[in-house]
């Protein structure tokens, strides 16, 4: 069997892999590096260099795959640029949860519901496409994709809520808004790396993608 050398551009579904796995990282690097416990990841920003390098990079990172990122249809293409510029305005107006509301707060939260709204909206049509092929592999990936966004649902009201009753919660769990973040990442990030179609068993192998630029021949 002899391997040929296909070139061309990073295709989708990379693309879906390499924004899954940071989405994925982003939360536990933040944390890791951070030199204190943090009550949100963007609290990460004020944590010293390395934390607020992850923090920076991961979102810039995120925001330029989901610029190039067009999809299958003209909404998924328009909803993936709202998500990169949602996801620019949280990097660029980091805030700690302690402050007052101020403007840079308010585009903060604003940017940050935005974002997780689109990111649930995104994981609805990745679910109707997997329901419309059918057969096993695909139907279970729809079981992840509603249960993505499901819990990105669950995150921003309850997030939401907290906001909008004076932080309630947020006074008995100090931690809430890094949590809440926490979990709608990893279902966003969860979310985008099956559907890359780089995972086995819930791919078919004739769906599954070569992460390689070579091919069987």
């Amino acid at each position: 069997m002899k391997l040929s050398f296909q070139p061309k551009e990073i295709d989708d579904h990379v693309l879906k892999l390499t924004v899954g796995v940071i989405a994925l990282g982003l939360p536990f690097l933040t944390s890791f590096v951070s030199a204190g416990r943090i009550g949100s990841i963007s609290d990460s920003y004020y944590q010293g260099d390395w934390a607020r390098n992850f923090f920076i990079g991961c979102l810039f990172a995120i925001s330029s795959f989901m610029f190039a990122y067009n999809g299958d249809s003209l909404a998924e293409m328009i909803l993936s640029k709202i998500v990169a510029l949602a996801g620019l305005g949280v990097a660029l107006f980091p805030c700690r949860c302690s402050e007052p509301p101020n403007i840079v707060t308010d585009i903060h939260y604003t940017s940050a519901s935005i974002m997780f709204i689109v990111l649930a909206c995104l994981c609805l049509i990745f679910y109707r496409r997997a329901r419309a092929k059918g057969h096993a592999q695909a139907r279970f990936r729809s079981y992840i994709y509603a249960l993505c966004a499901i819990t990105i649902g669950l995150v921003i009201a309850v997030l939401g809520t907290d906001n909008f009753t004076g932080e309630h919660l947020g006074s008995k769990l100090p931690r809430l808004t890094f949590y809440g973040e926490w979990t709608g990442l990893v279902a966003f990030g969860i979310s985008w790396l099956v559907a890359s179609r780089a995972l086995p068993f819930i791919t078919k192998p004739e769906e599954r993608i070569s992460l390689l630029p070579i091919s069987p021949s």
